[in-house]
């Protein structure tokens, strides 16, 4: 049975990600839909041809027009805030999003993070167990639950390592700072490029259905990483503790097996 062709497409949330995605998804013919919280960027979105809606939501209820969540497949691209407040509410915000999509929305992916790994010192996979060390990882761990509860088998999870690329260059992470700790460790980071080919392949090859990590295959250590990075943007070498203390390695096993995808861009 041939599936039914993917034509339009809701980005929730269209900050760095979902705005580099939408336009992507725009260069590609498709129908874009996209949200912002702010009414100064619905001129940007529509600049874009992307169809801007003005979407602003708590815990309790969402003020959104519907027609929003009207689409074959629905991308919810809003990160957790690092206030505690905030944060704590991010469960049920992305409950409320569900409620609204649910019957409206063919797919819906969550963008997610790796942080729902905590450094446990072994390579880690989709098949294996989650135990984040930090609030934000428990709380993003929590929030893909609800989706997956409520979902059954029509949810999609994208966990994100560190996202790299435009206007985040790793280069000024460490730019001379010293005595930078757990120098070592291997890094867990993907590129915007890759970022959105990953998001792209899924809707491509309508593989929906499970959780992918997305995470270049490379993994050099913090040290070789980030003074690469700061010599490549001609800023201060950082100095790193030559130490390798708590760490993991962010492996895929869905993207190469369900997507076939090649990444384009070297850690």
């Amino acid at each position: 049975m041939q599936a039914t062709p993917i034509k339009n497409i809701s980005v929730l949330g269209c900050g760095w990600f979902g705005f580099a995605f939408a336009k992507k998804l725009v260069a590609l013919d498709y129908a874009v839909k996209g949200s912002t919280t702010t009414s100064e960027k619905l001129m940007l979105l529509a600049e874009e041809n992307i169809q801007p809606y003005l979407v602003n939501f708590t815990a309790d209820k969402i003020q959104a027009d519907l027609d929003f969540f009207d689409a074959d497949v629905l991308f919810i691209c809003i990160p957790p805030k690092r206030n505690s407040v905030e944060l704590d509410d991010y469960p049920n915000k992305i409950q409320s999003i569900i409620n609204a999509a649910e019957g409206k929305s063919r797919n819906i992916v969550l963008i997610s993070s790796t942080s729902v790994y905590g450094d446990e010192n072994k390579t880690v996979n989709e098949n294996s167990e989650t135990k984040p060390d930090t609030a934000s990882g428990k709380i993003i761990l929590q929030t893909e639950g609800i989706i997956q509860n409520q979902l059954q088998q029509n949810f999609t999870i994208l966990r994100f390592a560190g996202l790299i690329g435009p206007e985040r260059n790793p280069g000024r992470f460490f730019a001379g700072k010293t005595a930078v700790p757990n120098g070592l460790a291997p890094v867990n980071l993907i590129h915007q490029t890759d970022a959105v080919g990953i998001a792209l392949a899924i809707i491509q090859q309508q593989a929906f259905g499970r959780i992918y990590n997305a995470c270049a295959p490379q993994h050099p250590d913090r040290k070789t990483f980030y003074t690469k990075a700061a010599a490549d943007s001609d800023l201060e070498n950082p100095e790193f503790l030559e130490e390798k203390t708590s760490w993991k390695v962010i492996e895929s096993l869905n993207v190469p097996k369900f997507l076939e995808y090649e990444f384009e861009v070297t850690i």
